[in-house]
């Protein structure tokens, strides 16, 4: 919201699209956008709609759009008061090349769009992308720090911002528990505000099923038959390869016999696409940028949610919330996907990370910001141990970052951030 605030008031201001995957809350968001900020929203849905197609395709002359959108809406647009909103606006690729009309010819208003398969679907058309005359957002899950604020836990976000760690330190039962929670529960809107409303975490866990099943539907929806087998098997897989013992890489051999990465080379694009996954590539060493180290044939794969890595592994709530003995080898993936989740979202950088090349070491993720390299291991519970972190320090002279269990302690050559603390890292540098 304070993006979109930003985005409004800016003198530069473009049309806006949002991009994020399937019930992330796009629709919502722009909706409260307008309600909260504008005299009145003019929303228009643009998927399976023949009538906006075919104004979309036949007129580029703005002010007959905007006649257009206010006659289908029913409500009056307005310059500099009304939030034109136009929704899964991949659904009609003229309607997203129109975006450019309205940044040349009628600057003035603000039209905000919004689309969860825009990197898919749009490229097969040929209409032309509105490239360098719009902004762009992108909408994530809840992050930890948003679920904190949904459960009503203010002041603890408010200390966390000021880096008040021993007042957090005092609550760090009530923090963990509140992790647990989100390990859980994750951050896909329409499961916090089912658990919200009910308290129930069975309720919770039946609608992250239910998103699930959306997810594979999409995936069979728009993909061939080959490919959307391909695609569903490497969905599937992703929590599994996840879990096991194994160097940090992504083996595309455990998918299926003979499985090779050209099978499956479009299926993990579409998934990539769609947003359902993220990418995280090895690094050969700590260089700024990190890109030109990465590698594209090594990586290992993140789903877009904790939440639902636990639904898929069908994750019990009680051995979660009990953090019980059987639960222990649950704890290591379940935390390295809550924090690339949490440095993506929160911090809103580009996680990698590194394998040495003749022994086992191995860091979870390594991350840049501002010119400064951040190597990172996580921990899910308070063992410190911390062999390979310590080593790719000292062989590169860079301080070591920790998350776990454990308390805020500062060291020489490494800080130990608490999990629920992963927001703090850049301001503990």
């Amino acid at each position: 919201m304070q993006d979109l605030i930003a985005w409004k008031t800016s003198s530069d201001r473009m049309p806006l699209i949002i991009d994020g995957a399937r019930q992330t809350g796009k629709t919502w968001l722009m909706k409260e956008f307008g309600r909260r900020h504008f005299k009145n929203c003019a929303y228009i849905n643009l998927e399976n709609n023949a009538v906006m197609k075919q104004v979309f395709e036949n007129y580029t002359d703005t002010p007959q759009v905007i006649r257009a959108l206010a006659a289908y809406s029913h409500e009056e647009i307005v310059a500099g008061e009304t939030l034109v909103v136009l929704d899964e606006v991949q659904d009609i690729p003229a309607a997203l090349s129109s975006l450019k009309y309205f940044y040349e010819n009628s600057p003035e208003y603000h039209v905000v769009a919004a689309g969860s398969l825009l990197g898919i679907k749009f490229p097969k058309t040929p209409a032309p992308y509105p490239v360098g005359k719009i902004n762009k957002l992108r909408l994530y899950p809840l992050s930890f720090t948003e679920f904190l604020s949904a459960v009503g836990e203010e002041q603890l976000v408010a200390s966390l911002a000021a880096g008040e760690f021993a007042l957090l330190d005092a609550f760090s039962s009530r923090l963990k528990r509140l992790l647990s929670d989100y390990y859980f529960i994750g951050g896909m809107p329409q499961v916090v505000s089912t658990f919200l409303k009910t308290s129930d975490y069975h309720r919770a866990r039946e609608v992250q099923l239910q998103i699930i099943d959306d997810f594979e539907n999409d995936i069979a929806k728009h993909l061939s038959d080959a490919q959307a087998s391909h695609a569903h098997t490497l969905w599937q897989a992703v929590p599994i390869q996840l879990g096991k013992e194994q160097g940090k890489r992504f083996v595309f051999s455990e998918l299926k016999e003979g499985g090779r990465a050209r099978d499956f080379k479009n299926a993990l694009q579409w998934l990539l696409d769609a947003k359902l996954l993220t990418k995280v590539r090895r690094i050969s060493k700590p260089g700024i940028p990190l890109k030109s180290y990465a590698s594209d044939q090594l990586f290992e794969l993140f789903l877009l949610d904790v939440g639902l890595y636990g639904a898929m592994t069908e994750l019990d709530i009680e051995s979660v919330l009990a953090m019980s003995p059987l639960f222990e080898d649950a704890k290591g993936p379940l935390s390295e996907q809550f924090v690339c989740q949490q440095l993506i979202a929160e911090l809103g950088v580009t996680p990698y990370y590194w394998a040495s090349e003749n022994s086992s070491g191995q860091l979870d993720f390594v991350v840049s910001d501002k010119g400064a390299i951040y190597p990172i291991e996580v921990k899910a519970a308070e063992n410190l141990k911390s062999k390979s972190l310590r080593a790719f320090s000292e062989r590169y002279d860079l301080h070591g970052f920790r998350f776990s269990l454990a308390g805020l302690k500062d060291q020489e050559w490494m800080t130990n951030i608490p999990l629920y603390a992963v927001s703090q890292l850049f301001s503990l540098h």
